[in-house]
């Protein structure tokens, strides 16, 4: 669904990603793991059309993405939750959630608003209140559920575990499940670590703007290199 070769990107004259491939198929939840600085938000701006890189090529669907809009990328199916979740704390989360379908699957804003709010009932309890005064476990739901409203074929994740309590996550990763067997095949960037090779099918470890490991998420989790450097094991 999504090929990523030879991928280079910055800002101005500072390299953040240095050359990387990645393949995300159809249905599959794919982990992106790193730690914070190591171009892991870089390379889900550049999916999303929000950086333009100096080389290489983003493929979606058989399709060259490189260089389009967001406006465009959002139009073909792919959903970008970035980190810090962005809602309109000033609109209502009923809002919050329809501006979701304004690019993509208007025509259907109905039937996508219906199956938000059964995914997410704590937000349909909450549709007509201000969307700053949710918490923040709700805030990262609506910010999901949002995404959902364009009935994304690939959704990228953006620390959606950020800041939220033990239960919360693990209400998080139930959801994100649950949109996975839904059809959406997803890109779950996560610190995270065990939560995501745990939910994920394959996994991708980025350092410095490069990979150094990648492979059956399983296999990656029983990896001594990667105990020692993200479990402390």
């Amino acid at each position: 669904m999504l090929e990523i070769k030879g991928l280079k990107a910055g800002y101005g004259a500072m390299s953040v990603l240095q050359g990387i491939d990645m393949q995300i198929h159809a249905g599959e939840i794919v982990a992106l793991l790193g730690s914070n600085g190591v171009g892991k938000t870089t390379l889900n701006n550049v999916i999303s059309g929000f950086i333009v890189p100096t080389a290489g090529s983003v493929t979606f669907k058989g399709q060259r993405i490189t260089g389009l809009k967001p406006l465009e990328i959002v139009a073909l199916g792919i959903a970008h939750v970035p980190e810090g979740r962005k809602i309109f704390p000033n609109l209502s989360v009923r809002d919050n959630l329809k501006l979701g379908a304004f690019r993509r699957a208007h025509e259907r804003i109905k039937q996508n608003f219906d199956r938000i709010c059964a995914l997410f009932p704590r937000l349909k309890e909450r549709l007509d209140q201000l969307a700053g005064t949710l918490s923040g476990g709700e805030q990262q739901m609506l910010a999901i559920g949002r995404g959902m409203m364009s009935e994304p074929e690939l959704i990228i994740l953006d620390e959606p575990s950020l800041g939220l309590s033990p239960i919360m996550v693990e209400e998080m990763f139930a959801m994100i499940a649950q949109i996975n067997a839904e059809g959406a095949a997803v890109l779950l960037v996560e610190q995270n670590v065990m939560q995501s090779l745990s939910a994920a099918k394959r996994a991708y470890v980025l350092e410095q703007g490069r990979f150094v490991m990648e492979g059956e998420a399983a296999s990656l989790l029983a990896n001594p290199q990667l105990q020692q450097a993200y479990l402390g094991l």
